[in-house]
């Protein structure tokens, strides 16, 4: 047998004895329920111990917690979304057929044919059923997990459809339930002592107790003969591992490719919450997130744009894995163009589009809820927020209520000319960057030429009528105020934050800063 197929089998036949007693241990670890207590996580840990070793066993009663508390999460979760939909199909259901929604009073609208109400009654049915599964199962505690992926176990029956064989879906099932993951330790040599890299890429783990045989290194250790390098974050890990700090590794075998990879992390330390005032004094890059880029555009303190705009796309076809990639890319760039301009902090909407997926919300708009179904807003802001805390890069949130409407009408044509071509979106980044600086989206506009009769003292855009020494709305008088101007006309003349958003709610009343410094378009 040559030596890297030794270390192969060697490697798959360690993950398969540690695969099964993570299983048995996460079996166990249900049967408990929520009645489970640090006693008896030690006897778990205890009964791993004199099979594996103590180390190996904390190990898998770790993540066999972080499993089960996961599963609740995501259980919970599903109760929420019943819940919803289930007051939101019974609303609609008491409403008559084809009942336009009040929301002031609070009523639903109905639905539009006798046969939807009909689908629609027997949904609610089976709604309610699962509800009450789910509900059983929380109150007992009870979670269901599949080690090695429930997609890939119920692959097992569609073998046909997928082209796979008997044998390479068992390969593949084999190496998605193995385990080959330590937890680091600081303190120990190298931050590992169950799984060790040293600082010339040499790899080195412990074996179980059971399989002690195996050693070809002392202290019941297996040695690889193959080099660890990590390209992303390499010098970061020497400067851990040098100083002996925890690191965790994870040992994975990819069927597809044929290779096994290893993979490291580290716990990184509480980043410290920026004043906002600090993380907007250099400006801010306004984002405007979309199904197929994101569009920036850098703003100063004054909610003037700079430069030009710019557009970070990506493609969310394909795997998760390949999504994932393509959306970490666009973010590394826009963290780069972020940099490049100087500012410190960036912009983006904080979006939610978990009620729009409903069928109840947008039930016969099927393209408009594939669209924000695959919309990454939550995997595109937990990414943003950790990548840009590696920059040190504070990201500001803000309301998205009209910022595309609202950029377009007010930016999007007088930022455009014959060298550039200002898209929609890019006229909502800039509205997402204004709002979050302060200032009203309505840009700064110059006042009237000298022949009308306001002779150049009315701006479209004013201060509010409470800032001294600054422009505000003209008093409602009776009469006509010019002679182009009919009696009765002009009540809302001194509503000037009523484009900012219905309702007057998503700008600060006294947000509006007048600057002496004019805007550079």
């Amino acid at each position: 047998m040559s030596g890297w197929w030794r270390h192969v089998v060697v490697l798959a036949e360690v993950g398969v004895f540690l695969g099964a007693l993570a299983a048995g241990d996460l079996a166990s670890r249900v049967r408990h329920g929520p009645e489970h207590d640090a006693a008896a996580w030690a006897v778990r840990k205890r009964e791993l111990t004199g099979r594996s070793s103590a180390r190996w066993a904390g190990s898998i009663t770790k993540a066999t917690h972080d499993q089960w508390a996961l599963s609740r999460r995501g259980q919970a979760a599903e109760l929420a979304w019943l819940r919803g939909q289930i007051a939101s199909i019974t609303a609609r259901l008491a409403r008559p057929l084809g009942a336009k929604a009040d929301r002031r009073a609070g009523l639903a609208r109905g639905y539009g044919s006798r046969a939807e109400w009909h689908a629609k009654s027997r949904r609610l049915h089976a709604l309610k059923e699962r509800l009450a599964r789910v509900e059983a199962d929380r109150a007992a505690g009870r979670v269901h997990v599949v080690r090695g992926a429930k997609r890939l176990a119920h692959l097992r029956h569609h073998l046909d459809q997928a082209g796979l064989s008997k044998e390479v879906w068992r390969e593949r099932w084999r190496a998605a339930r193995m385990f080959l993951t330590a937890d680091g330790e600081s303190g120990k040599r190298f931050g590992n002592e169950t799984i060790r890299v040293t600082d010339t890429g040499q790899l080195t783990f412990k074996l179980p107790a059971a399989l002690a045989y195996l050693a070809n290194a002392p202290h019941g250790r297996y040695l690889l003969d193959a080099t660890v390098t990590f390209t992303h974050r390499g010098r970061e890990w020497l400067e851990r591992i040098a100083v002996d700090r925890a690191v965790a590794y994870r040992i994975h075998h990819d069927v597809v490719r044929g290779r096994w990879y290893v993979t490291t992390s580290w716990q990184r330390r509480t980043v410290p919450v920026v004043p906002l005032e600090a993380a907007l004094a250099r400006g801010v890059v306004g984002v405007d997130m979309n199904d197929d880029h994101l569009a920036a555009w850098r703003l100063d303190v004054h909610g003037n744009p700079v430069g030009e705009p710019h557009h970070f796309f990506y493609d969310l076809t394909g795997t998760t894995a390949r999504r994932d990639a393509q959306i970490r890319h666009a973010l590394t760039r826009l963290l780069h163009h972020t940099r490049h301009t100087g500012a410190a902090a960036i912009a983006v909407e904080d979006l939610d589009f978990t009620d729009g997926r409903c069928r109840e919300k947008h039930g016969h708009n099927k393209r408009f809820r594939r669209l924000i179904a695959r919309f990454p807003t939550a995997r595109l802001r937990a990414r943003l927020v950790a990548m840009a805390a590696e920059q040190n890069i504070a990201v500001v949130a803000v309301d998205p209520a009209y910022t595309s409407r609202w950029g377009a009408q007010h930016w999007q044509k007088p930022l455009t000319g014959s060298r550039r071509k200002v898209s929609r979106h890019d006229a909502a980044s800039i509205a997402i960057g204004r709002r979050a600086l302060g200032h009203p989206i309505r840009r700064r506009t110059a006042p009237p030429p000298h022949d009308q009769s306001d002779r150049a003292g009315h701006r479209t855009a004013q201060a509010g009528p409470d800032t001294r020494r600054r422009e505000g709305p003209r008093p409602r008088m009776p009469g006509p105020w010019t002679r182009s101007m009919t009696p009765g006309s002009g009540a809302n003349a001194g509503d000037q934050r009523a484009q900012h958003r219905s309702g007057h709610t998503a700008e600060q009343p006294q947000s509006w800063r007048q600057d002496s410094l004019p805007l550079s378009f």
